[in-house]
């Protein structure tokens, strides 16, 4: 397990729980101790984790699942876990740009081996299999639902995905959790529930997106249609 995950998840704690403003020369750990993402705990996993990325240490699932369940407690666990999962894409699978001048259907493809590739190096193994369509992965017995029955961990892979689409794309796609073993689901499965919305779209894009309509016409964005704003949901 790449110590880059547990180091983004406390780093994650932190700016949650840091203050929208801060006064100059102001120690938020003394003035604001009951926030725990700004509390030495916290502080001392990061030093240490930054220390252990440097010298590339992996780390157990026993190590990762601990720091898993300092979050799962608190009431907005998901949406830390959400964030977390951005931000791990944001740093292993970075927005590019070429993209764009190619077939929708290709852009997928990539996003789908962008995805493979970065959580067998984050997480040391392949994580699910992608089902027959534009983009939805689906595993069983993942570390997430282990670590927390209640699937709320399941809400980094919610991010991680949403956001290597994002980045492959360039669109506004979102990515729902919409199976989840701590649910009773025979899987966990998250699913893009929007194709994007492409503004200059060339007409090689274009040839692209109404092959799609005619084979999915749910599949097609409508072309005067704005992308849907949004955020997974808890598990």
């Amino acid at each position: 397990m790449a110590p880059l995950v547990a180091l983004t998840l406390m780093e994650g704690l932190r700016t949650q729980d840091s203050p929208k403003e801060v006064l100059e020369e102001e120690n938020t750990s003394i003035t604001m101790p009951r926030r725990f993402g700004l509390s030495e705990v916290v502080l001392k996993q990061i030093q240490r984790l930054e220390r252990d990325v440097k010298r590339k240490r992996r780390l157990s699932d026993s190590e990762l699942g601990a720091l898993f369940r300092l979050v799962i407690r608190r009431p907005d666990a998901a949406e830390v876990f959400f964030a977390v999962g951005e931000d791990l894409a944001a740093r292993v699978a970075p927005r590019t740009h070429f993209q764009r001048f190619v077939p929708v259907r290709l852009q997928y493809g990539l996003a789908r081996r962008r995805t493979r590739k970065a959580l067998r190096t984050l997480f040391g193994r392949r994580l699910g299999d992608f089902a027959p369509e534009l983009f939805a992965l689906e595993g069983r017995g993942l570390i997430f639902v282990r670590s927390d029955p209640g699937g709320g961990v399941c809400e980094l892979l919610t991010g991680f995905c949403q956001q290597v689409v994002r980045n492959v794309t360039g669109g506004s796609e979102r990515v729902v959790h919409d199976l989840c073993e701590g649910r009773d689901d025979a899987v966990c499965r998250w699913s893009m529930t929007q194709v994007q919305t492409i503004k200059a779209i060339n007409p090689v894009t274009r040839g692209s997106l109404d092959r799609l309509a005619e084979v999915d016409p749910g599949a097609a964005p409508a072309r005067n249609r704005l992308p849907e704003k949004g955020a997974a949901s808890a598990s």
